[in-house]
């Protein structure tokens, strides 16, 4: 069966670095397997597991059959002192509730969204160290034997609530192409369930206030508004998102960066 691999890195599009991994991983995959590539920013682990959720999570008949996401954000933060011949954090194979497989560098927040959704994590056999460029050197092999279904690949089982952090909550999780700024506020969530359409919210990101009405969608507010709403990610409990119909609610608020705070400060019932 054909493989289709979504591929999540801090690589941007046409860098050398992106070149060389992906003709790496491509000596090894299937003729037939398709990839496809996401970009996050550099070092940026909470869009990067934002990401790995809403592809991953997705319903089966939203997504290939044989999907495999591999997300290889690493920043090698996870510790403060020099390193050993290059060692960074481990390549772990994860498998979700709904059969998706993922392999992924647990770096930061880059399992975080995912970890709840989660039927096996497992550390792999891959090196951890020995290489600058692990992501073409190593990864490609790893990666080859999940697409391959090579179960020889797994070592030892791991609890996914022992190895993988909470995601952040409160703060920018992903920021898109259109400046819409998805939140890790979600349905459900202490503040969405105070809110009706209409209010009005007085919301501070970094150092920048500005005032927000409370939607319901991207449509329902005037052009140049700025909104607060659920968004499109998130699947069953979808995260809110800041938007600007017609505009851009990134540049409103100063292009503030993924992890940025949120607070809202003010709420007016209408």
């Amino acid at each position: 069966m054909k493989s289709f691999i979504h591929l999540i890195c801090d690589y941007a599009p046409g860098d050398l670095a992106w070149s060389e991994v992906y003709s790496a991983m491509m000596a090894r995959l299937p003729a037939d397997a398709s990839v496809h590539f996401t970009s996050v920013g550099s070092f940026d682990t909470i869009a990067t597991g934002f990401v790995v959720a809403q592809l991953s999570m997705a319903d089966k008949d939203l997504r290939p059959e044989n999907m495999v996401v591999f997300a290889n954000c690493a920043p090698r933060r996870d510790k403060k002192e020099a390193r050993s011949n290059n060692a960074g954090e481990g390549l772990v194979y994860a498998m979700t509730k709904s059969g998706v497989r993922v392999l992924a560098v647990n770096s930061g927040y880059s399992m975080s969204f995912v970890r709840d959704d989660l039927a096996e994590l497992w550390e792999v056999d891959c090196a951890d160290e020995g290489s600058q460029f692990r992501s073409r050197d190593f990864f490609p092999r790893a990666l080859e034997r999940v697409v391959a279904g090579d179960e020889s690949l797994r070592t030892s089982r791991l609890n996914p609530s022992e190895v993988i952090r909470d995601y952040p909550e409160e703060v920018i999780g992903y920021i898109d192409s259109f400046g819409n700024l998805k939140t890790t506020i979600r349905a459900g969530d202490a503040i969405t369930q105070t809110l009706n359409p209409g209010d009005r919210l007085r919301v501070r990101i970094g150092t920048v206030l500005r005032t927000a009405t409370v939607a319901t969608g991207s449509f329902n507010v005037m052009e140049g508004d700025l909104a607060f709403a659920p968004g499109s990610s998130g699947h069953d409990r979808r995260f809110w998102e800041f938007f600007q119909r017609g505009g851009s609610a990134a540049a409103d608020f100063g292009h503030p960066p993924v992890g940025s705070n949120i607070l809202i400060e003010h709420h007016e019932r209408m």
